[in-house]
C-alpha cells in the first residue's frame, strides 16, 4: 500500500516511545510504517521495549542504510521473517477460527498444552538449551553495526534487571542482538538474558517503554506514545486465562502510567507557578492508539505470526497513525493531546483536538 506524500513542510520533532505486545508490535509497524512515509515528524528519538525494541532497532538499521525509505524496507523485512519462520509451527489458528475470521489460538491444542506447561515448569526446565529462533531471525533482519552507528535520533532499549527489579537502558552505542533479546525475555517463556554477569527480563516491568530517558537528550519535549496494551478494560477476568490476561495488561501498563503521572503532576506546579520554567518545560504528551480494534484480539493473538494478522496489524496501524496524524497536527510542538488529568482522576484517557 502506498500513499503519496504530502506537500513538504517543516517536519516537527517528537521523541516514540512503542510499547511491547508481541505479534501486536505489528500495529506499530504500521504506525512507523505511516509516519515515515508521511514525512511530517522528525524523530528526535525512540525509546521501545520488547516488541517496540524490535521496532526500534529496524528503523534505526534502515534509517543508517537509506533514510525512511530503508527504516521502512527494515520494518517489513524483520516482520517478514518472523512470518516466515512461524509457517510450519504447530501453534497455528484452528479451521474453525479460520472460518470464523477470529484471530486468536485459543482453539489450537498445542498452545493450549504450551500454555498449560508454562504454568508448571520454568523455561530451565523446558527448554534447558535455551533455544531462541527469535534471536536468529533478529540478527539476520536487522545489521547492529548499522544500528550502533545510527546518529539520526537517540535510541533507548529497555530490560529489567532481575537482580535490583530495576529498569536498565541500553546505550546505542553498544547495543547488541542480546540486548534486545533482554527486552523481549519473557519469564515464563525464555530463560534470563545474562549480560556482563547480569540477569535480565522483558522491560514492560519497569518500562514499557521507558519515557524518562528523553528527557533533556533529544531536543524535544513532545512524547508520542504508540499503546498497545489496553490501560482499560470494563468487566471482572473470570476465566484463568482472562485473569493472567488482565493481570499481565496491569503490570505491563504500571510503569508508564507512573511515568505519566509525574509528568502530570510537574505540569500542574508549572501552571501554578510553583515551578519556574527557567528550570523546568513541560512534556507534551500525545498517544496513538485504536482500543476498538486492539481490545478484542485475545491474549492468545499475540503469538500469532501468519502473515495474513501481521499486515491486518500493519494496515490498521497505518490508518490510525494517518488519521491520529491529521486530529493532532497543530497539537505537535504546542500542547498535549492527551488530558493527563483526566485519565488520573479515573475518568479514561481523553483526547484534545
Amino acid at each position: 500500500m502506498t500513499t503519496p506524500r504530502r506537500k513538504k513542510t517543516e517536519p516537527k520533532p517528537v521523541n516514540l516511545a512503542l510499547q511491547g505486545g508481541g505479534a501486536h508490535g505489528a500495529f506499530t509497524w504500521g504506525v512507523l510504517d505511516r509516519l515515515l512515509e508521511d514525512g511530517r515528524l522528525q524523530i528526535a528519538g525512540i525509546s521501545g521495549t520488547s516488541a517496540g525494541a524490535f521496532n526500534a532497532v529496524a528503523v534505526a538499521a534502515g534509517m543508517t542504510e537509506d533514510g525512511p525509505d530503508g527504516a521502512r524496507a527494515r520494518l517489513e523485512g524483520f516482520w517478514r521473517s518472523v512470518s516466515k519462520a512461524a509457517r510450519f509451527s504447530p501453534v497455528q489458528r484452528s479451521p474453525w477460527d479460520v472460518w470464523l475470521g477470529n484471530w486468536s489460538l485459543d482453539h489450537n491444542p498445542a498452545y493450549l498444552a504450551f500454555d498449560a506447561i508454562s504454568r508448571m515448569a520454568s523455561p530451565y526446565q523446558v527448554n534447558p538449551m535455551n533455544m531462541n529462533p527469535l534471536r536468529d531471525i533478529l540478527e539476520a533482519a536487522v545489521d547492529f553495526e548499522s544500528v550502533r552507528a545510527c546518529d539520526a535520533f537517540g535510541l533507548f532499549i529497555s530490560a529489567t534487571n532481575v537482580e535490583t527489579g530495576r529498569v536498565t537502558v541500553f546505550p546505542r552505542e553498544h547495543l547488541t542482538a542480546d540486548m534486545v533479546m533482554a527486552s523481549a525475555c519473557l519469564p515464563f517463556l525464555h530463560q534470563a538474558v545474562v549480560i556482563d554477569g547480569v540477569p535480565y527480563w522483558d522491560g514492560g516491568y519497569m518500562g514499557n517503554p521507558a519515557l524518562f530517558p528523553f528527557h533533556g537528550e533529544t531536543g524535544t519535549d513532545d512524547v508520542v506514545v504508540v499503546q498497545i496494551n489496553p490501560i482499560e478494560r470494563r468487566g471482572v477476568p473470570r476465566t484463568p486465562q482472562e485473569i493472567q490476561n488482565r493481570l499481565n495488561e496491569i503490570a505491563f501498563n504500571g510503569s508508564l502510567l507512573k511515568e505519566l503521572r509525574a509528568i502530570d503532576f510537574v505540569d500542574r506546579l508549572i501552571d501554578e507557578g510553583v515551578l519556574s520554567t527557567d528550570h523546568y518545560s513541560k512534556v507534551l504528551v500525545h498517544i496513538v492508539e485504536n482500543q476498538e480494534a486492539l481490545k478484542p484480539l485475545g491474549a492468545s493473538s499475540k503469538m500469532n505470526a501468519e502473515w495474513a494478522f501481521l499486515t491486518h496489524l500493519r494496515d490498521l496501524g497505518r490508518q490510525t497513525a494517518a488519521d491520529w496524524l491529521d486530529a493532532t497536527w497543530d497539537a505537535i510542538g504546542a500542547r498535549s493531546s492527551v488530558d493527563l488529568r483526566a485519565m488520573f482522576q479515573g475518568i479514561g484517557p481523553r483526547h484534545r483536538g
